[in-house]
């Protein structure tokens, strides 16, 4: 039977894996699966990143360019923008961005285009798997009536699953190869094809017995964070009113050896899935007449971060009898995560925007950006200014919003006028007599 041949071609590695997108989940995943032995094709629209993989050269911090350049050279990795391709790869792995509108309602024309455009290309054998973050039913309800258009019947010519991607880029104790993946199938054949795929590749998969599953589990994943960070975040705001520092308070509670994991306030969301993915939920749960009140809540919180950040440093600005218009603010860290090249959905951006609109001078430092680049709906224009005594006293305020590791944070308040710290990063510093406002 098919999906039997499919899997011994998996077994043999003469199964060629193309994955469309690659960023930060498609090229970690590429990496782990020409470790494995397959041979790999990816695809991209983005003609510069083709470009540059093609020439050894990587674009993402964790990736290395020696890596490229070697799979290259071994001839087991190739980038191409021309989709015809898809026809000469065994599975088809989707990983490209699932964003909210305007309306924060799901935003799956990337998903859609791609099933169209591997529709065109679709033949027998093929197993295509989704790992972008969606909603329950996405993989039955929008990919399949998509990719059977053409006559080809899942289950019998081609296969299908749903995997989601666990990447965390910055974490050193995890890698892709490592986490365990989550792989719901449309049905027994597509699971056990994608669980042969991905058991070659990865150190343990997790079936489960339907996508559905599969979709919610990385739903419930993402929840359970924003959830969990907004609960920080409000008691942050709380506690400053009351004059108590929430990062001690943490640091207590965090000593009891069960029934607590801590969690830390920052100065709002960031990456591509936990400021996005609750509000897939809470769209696709209306089509169930219910209001998913809680996640609406903890969105709420989070999203208001930077407005608090901005109005905190209003009031630091304030006490050193300085308006917010007219100052000079540079920003330390536009990464959405301390010690990452990854600017999505980073709160670094609209806290910059808001200070901007508020009327005051923005610059930025950030080690891994040296400018800025255009983004869906931001382009902000800038580049990174350097760190000197002279340039950092030069500043009204100084605002930390990102807590990269290589940033000597006693040097930076020694020469600063003013503070103001989303992160704790100024925890350990002496010498710090009001300079410092947590935010």
């Amino acid at each position: 039977m098919l999906h039997r041949q499919q899997i011994e071609r998996i077994n043999d590695r003469s199964f060629v894996v193309g994955i469309i997108g690659m960023g930060y989940v498609g090229l970690p995943l590429t990496r782990s699966f020409y470790d494995a032995g397959f041979k790999c094709v990816g695809f991209d629209v983005d003609e510069r990143k083709i470009k540059m993989l093609n020439a050894g050269k990587s674009y993402i911090k964790h990736i290395t360019s020696e890596f490229i350049a070697k799979a290259r050279k071994e001839g087991r990795f190739r980038a191409t923008s021309d989709f015809a391709e898809l026809k000469k790869v065994d599975a088809i792995i989707i990983c490209v961005p699932t964003p909210l509108t305007k309306m924060r309602e799901p935003d799956m024309s990337y998903v859609q285009k791609t099933c169209e455009v591997a529709a065109k290309y679709l033949r027998k054998g093929h197993l295509v798997a989704l790992e972008s973050t969606t909603y329950p039913g996405t993989t039955r309800e929008l990919m399949l009536p998509l990719l059977a258009a053409g006559g080809l019947k899942v289950e019998r010519d081609f296969f299908l699953a749903f995997s989601p991607e666990r990447e965390d880029p910055g974490r050193k104790t995890h890698t892709t190869t490592t986490i365990p993946k989550v792989v719901g199938g449309y049905g027994p054949k597509s699971l056990a094809v994608a669980k042969a795929l991905y058991g070659a590749a990865l150190e343990t998969v997790v079936p489960v017995s339907s996508c559905e599953v599969a979709e919610a589990a990385k739903i419930l994943e993402n929840v359970y964070r924003c959830v969990n960070i907004a609960l920080v975040n409000e008691m942050k705001v709380l506690f400053d009113r009351m004059n108590i520092n929430v990062w001690e308070v943490i640091q207590a509670a965090a000593t009891k050896p069960f029934g607590f994991q801590a969690f830390y306030p920052g100065p709002g969301l960031g990456g591509h899935c936990i400021p996005i993915d609750p509000f897939y939920l809470t769209w696709k749960a209306r089509e169930y007449g219910m209001n998913t009140r809680f996640i609406e809540l903890a969105g709420e919180i989070n999203t208001d971060m930077p407005e608090y950040v901005v109005h905190k440093t209003a009031e630091a600005l304030n006490t050193h009898k300085k308006p917010l218009n007219g100052s000079k603010v540079l920003v330390l860290g536009l990464a959405y995560k301390k010690d990452v090249d990854d600017l999505r959905e980073s709160p670094s951006i609209e806290i910059i925007e808001l200070l901007r609109e508020r009327g005051a001078k923005v610059a930025y430092n950030d080690p891994f950006f040296k400018q800025t680049h255009k983004q869906r709906e931001h382009d902000l224009r800038m580049k990174s200014t350097p760190l000197t005594p002279a340039s950092v006293k030069g500043f009204d305020c100084v605002l930390i919003a990102t807590d990269h590791s290589s940033y000597d944070y006693q040097w930076i308040v020694d020469h600063a006028q003013l503070v103001v710290d989303t992160r704790n990063a100024t925890a350990g510093c002496k010498r710090v007599a009001r300079k410092v406002v947590k935010a």
